[in-house]
């Protein structure tokens, strides 16, 4: 095998991969408050609490809100997607099997950073939860929960221009798709059973993750937690995006392609995070 690589075919496998990342998707990463190219091992989202207006009184001092300035601290993690392989042999490329190396490797670090955001949502002390007793005794998610969740964030006062997502789980969707209201053209202007989708209703997007190495949405016994949050009540910042190495290992006798990410995740408000529970039999 050549210890060289043309540069264009290293070029190549680069954009594959984007191509790959872009085509698979981390689908929390634009539903949540992003900050890109972040310098440094931390990062810091602003937070400032709601104010309370003053009745004037003439001639008097006016009287500060005293609004209160904090911030969500997040600590950026480093991780990599690494395979050997040889299939970057000029003489030898296998094109599809290089397309299948370039996939895995993005999905891996999309999976990553999915799960980054889902654990700060697992971390979230919100005290606004929806029980699995909601629309049901032990039921799994259904439009009953979805109304309670649109609920309680607009009574702590989520804006009504606030972007809200909910991740559930695919068992969740089958169960959704039960309903009538979801489904029937005379509730949902979007037809659900068209596509065997919902992506959106009710004034929130839709995220569904499968069952996942990475951990995925937690399920202790029948039970498992999903969320519904408002898009400024989560962060999460990039310091490194998506950046890939391609490199000649010769106690290996191959090339190791290597993907590097930087990135960490946050509670910003736990005043906008539902922590949802539904039942789901084995």
């Amino acid at each position: 095998m050549s210890r060289t690589l043309n540069a264009a075919a290293i070029a190549s496998f680069d954009a594959e991969v984007k191509h790959a990342y872009q085509d698979a998707g981390a689908k929390l990463r634009e539903r949540v408050r992003l900050k890109s190219g972040v310098v440094g091992s931390t990062h810091r989202f602003p937070k400032l609490s709601a104010g309370i207006a003053s009745r004037r009184t003439p001639q008097a001092d006016v009287v500060p809100m005293n609004l209160q300035h904090t911030n969500a601290t997040l600590t950026l993690e480093d991780w990599n997607a690494a395979e050997y392989t040889d299939v970057f042999d000029e003489a030898k490329t296998n094109i599809s099997e290089r397309a299948e190396l370039a996939g895995a490797i993005a999905k891996a670090i999309s999976r990553r950073e999915d799960q980054l955001i889902l654990d700060a949502l697992e971390a979230t002390a919100t005290t606004l939860t929806v029980a699995a007793s909601v629309g049901g005794a032990a039921s799994d998610l259904n439009v009953t929960k979805l109304r309670r969740i649109g609920r309680l964030l607009g009574e702590n006062g989520v804006g009504e221009d606030e972007e809200i997502t909910y991740v559930g789980s695919h068992q969740g969707k089958e169960s959704l798709l039960g309903e009538t209201q979801v489904t029937s053209a005379d509730y949902n202007s979007v037809r659900a059973l068209v596509n065997g989708e919902v992506n959106s209703f009710l004034g929130m997007m839709f995220k569904w993750i499968a069952t996942r190495a990475e951990g995925g949405l937690d399920k202790t016994g029948n039970d498992r937690t999903s969320f519904a949050w408002a898009r400024s009540a989560v962060g999460h910042a990039v310091g490194m995006d998506q950046r890939m190495e391609v490199n000649y290992i010769p106690t290996k006798t191959s090339w190791l392609a290597n993907m590097l990410f930087s990135a960490g995740s946050v509670e910003i408000d736990a005043g906008g995070v539902v922590e949802v529970t539904t039942t789901e039999p084995a």
